[in-house]
């Protein structure tokens, strides 16, 4: 059953059992109402046989044509009896004993009663006259009640009918043009394939759940389209980065085993093919750091990351490598709260990213002083990477965050334009930013922002 019909169809019984239950209380309500007033007719009855039998010596006789005129409309079975005292039917014969002893006894104790015997009604006073104290029962069917209350059920019964029918009717309309987005959402879902990645569902207003769901669903679009990039990266590029230096190692052996060398040409040979092996380890080693930044991209375990313990790990490890006091941390600000330096991420792809920028910085400063600086409050984390090298012209810096771009000034630089690529997808991965500010001859600051 479609959505829109199982929406519809529990508003109509929610709404329905509402109704009912309004029509319920309504209907016990009028069936008391009309109970009450039939009682009440009965009690003016036996009120009006009292005038008639017991008092006609005391009113007059205008009075008593009165009396007698209103009496005369008797009710559907109407029954009427007197007992006195000993319980003995007066004025009207009772040869069956209409009412036994018990009633007529709890009429003379409780003064006033009022009871059914099924769907008769009955009420009974207790009389004080001149003539003795006398019991006087009245008893009728209510017919013209039961007519009215039969007409209410089937006026009740062809409203719930009717409102049931409505209600559904204009519920199924109202849920067809409140998931009128999310057909538009599937329409533009079934367009999204391996191969366009890169489109969007629309989002709407986004103040409302199906403005999340898009957004939830673009999230992970963006997700798999990174990850679809890195493995598609490292798949076409592998090839061509390895085979070069391979290549070119391959050559230089076979040229030098043509004829006999001297030990100068000999070892000028073997130092350039430790040049294109330190290339080859070089492009080794960036594939596997590709291929483990996809592993984990694509199944990231998040887990709180301290970023200030974080930074002080990498200066440790950079200050051990290339040399004391070359990586400096500047603490600009410290929130209060430590729990405002946790970032949900994974350690591993962030010291991935930091040391891709750290490495840089050396190797384009010629292992000149870096300096990272740390800004944090209670609504973000700002880590700033300054060196003094190379810098990047203005019209590459976007290109550098391309795989494998280099920029055009580095070229006497060792590398392969890996590491800004995986960096800014990792970056891109726990919601943060990375901006580039460099003048080229004077250095570079790699600025990486996190939003609380």
């Amino acid at each position: 059953m479609k959505i829109k019909n199982k929406l519809s169809l529990y508003f109509t019984i929610t709404s329905t059992l509402v109704l009912l239950i309004v029509e319920a209380v309504l209907f016990l309500s009028f069936r008391s109402f009309v109970r009450s007033e039939f009682y009440d007719r009965l009690m003016d009855r036996a009120t009006v046989a009292a005038q008639v039998y017991l008092q006609a010596d005391e009113i007059s006789a205008d009075s008593l044509s009165h009396v007698r005129e209103r009496y005369l409309k008797r009710l559907p079975d109407e029954v009427v009896r007197f007992y006195d005292d000993k319980d003995a039917a007066s004025f009207i014969k009772d040869n069956n004993k209409y009412w036994t002893n018990d009633v007529i006894n709890a009429v003379r104790k409780r003064r006033q009663l009022q009871f059914a015997e099924g769907e008769r009604q009955t009420v009974g006073i207790y009389y004080n006259d001149n003539q003795g104290n006398f019991v006087i029962l009245v008893s009728a069917n209510d017919y013209e009640g039961y007519k009215r209350l039969n007409d209410l059920i089937t006026s009740l019964g062809f409203l719930l009918l009717f409102v049931m029918v409505s209600l559904f009717t204009i519920s199924r309309w109202f849920a067809k043009k409140s998931l009128e987005p999310v057909g538009s959402i599937i329409a533009q879902m079934r367009n999204v394939s391996a191969g366009n990645l890169s489109l969007r569902v629309d989002e709407g207003n986004g103040k409302d759940e199906l403005s999340a769901l898009a957004a939830n669903f673009n999230r992970l679009l963006e997700h798999l389209e990174n990850a679809f990039e890195l493995q598609q990266t490292f798949v076409i590029n592998a090839s061509h980065e390895l085979r070069t230096p391979i290549t070119s190692i391959i050559g230089e052996i076979e040229i030098s085993m043509h004829k006999q060398r001297s030990n100068s040409e000999y070892e000028q040979i073997l130092q350039s093919v430790l040049h294109d092996a330190v290339r080859l380890k070089e492009t080794v080693t960036s594939l596997l750091d590709l291929a483990h930044a996809d592993m984990n991209y694509t199944h990231p375990e998040f887990k709180p990351v301290a970023i200030d313990e974080l930074i002080w790990e990498l200066s440790d490890y950079w200050n051990y490598k290339i040399g004391k006091g070359l990586f400096v941390v500047n603490i600009l600000h410290l929130p209060d709260d430590h729990d405002n330096l946790l970032l949900a991420a994974n350690k591993q792809l962030l010291t991935i990213a930091f040391n891709n920028i750290i490495s840089n910085a050396f190797k384009f400063s010629a292992n000149k002083r870096v300096d990272c600086n740390l800004y944090a409050d209670n609504k973000s984390i700002t880590i700033t990477i300054t060196d003094l090298g190379v810098g990047i012209p203005a019209d590459e810096i976007e290109k550098v965050f391309g795989s494998f771009y280099r920029a055009t000034n580095v070229n006497e630089f060792m590398g392969n334009g890996v590491g800004l690529y995986v960096t800014n997808k990792i970056i891109t991965l726990f919601n943060g930013t990375i901006h580039i500010n460099s003048v080229p001859g004077q250095g570079t600051a790699i600025i990486i922002a996190f939003s609380k």
